[in-house]
């Protein structure tokens, strides 16, 4: 498997991120639960493990493209798996964040959590199965998608940051979005998100 061998420094190098930002995630959460000791189990499923599971699905196509394979089969079957889970798992996340009362998600977050995810599992499952008749192209579009479950985790986690630094306000959450929005819709967005509602 010369074709995997010329990927391997990529995928040290995303892998070894993935698992650093995975560490630090765990920090994040710490954060939260002792920032926001009204943050429910609800709002952790839909908007933290997510941000997890995506740095260890990288960490893990990183680790599969990494192994000394003899076939491509071995790392077509786990990609496919890989993709197709993600995929599933992302709609289970989207139905979490419908579900969960303690925030409300804007538009930036239906991106970074729904659709971009969804998107980066399912090309790769694809580009898995590219693998048998493809392997160049398929090989960058799992780099790719790889490379896209990393940048998601960074940009989600840092939102998560950003938002517990400036006390969990749903503001600062929207990034702008509400300063675009009539002064009465921005009444109506505060008063279901006061507290006790």
């Amino acid at each position: 498997m010369e074709l995997l061998s010329a990927w391997e420094s990529f995928y040290v190098i995303v892998g070894s991120s993935a698992a650093a930002l995975t560490g630090l995630q765990f920090v994040v959460v710490a954060l939260v639960v002792d920032v926001r000791k009204g943050t429910s189990l609800r709002e952790m499923d839909a908007f933290a493990t997510p941000t997890i599971v995506h740095f260890c699905a990288a960490l893990l196509a990183s680790a599969v493209l990494s192994a000394p394979w003899r076939s491509i089969r071995g790392p077509l079957l786990i990609l496919a798996a890989l993709g197709t889970a993600g995929m599933v798992y992302v709609l289970v996340v989207t139905r979490r964040s419908t579900r969960q009362t303690g925030y409300q998600p804007v538009l930036e977050d239906r991106i970074f959590h729904h659709i971009l995810p969804f998107a980066a599992y399912g090309v790769m499952a694809i580009a898995a199965e590219m693998l048998r008749r493809h392997e160049e192209a398929a090989l960058f579009w799992i780099a790719t998608t790889t490379l896209l479950l990393l940048f998601i985790g960074i940009h989600n986690a840092w939102d998560t940051v950003t938002w517990i630094a400036s006390g969990g306000s749903q503001e600062t959450r929207s990034s702008g979005a509400e300063s675009r929005e009539t002064g009465s819709s921005k009444e109506e967005r505060r008063e279901i998100n006061r507290p006790g509602r």
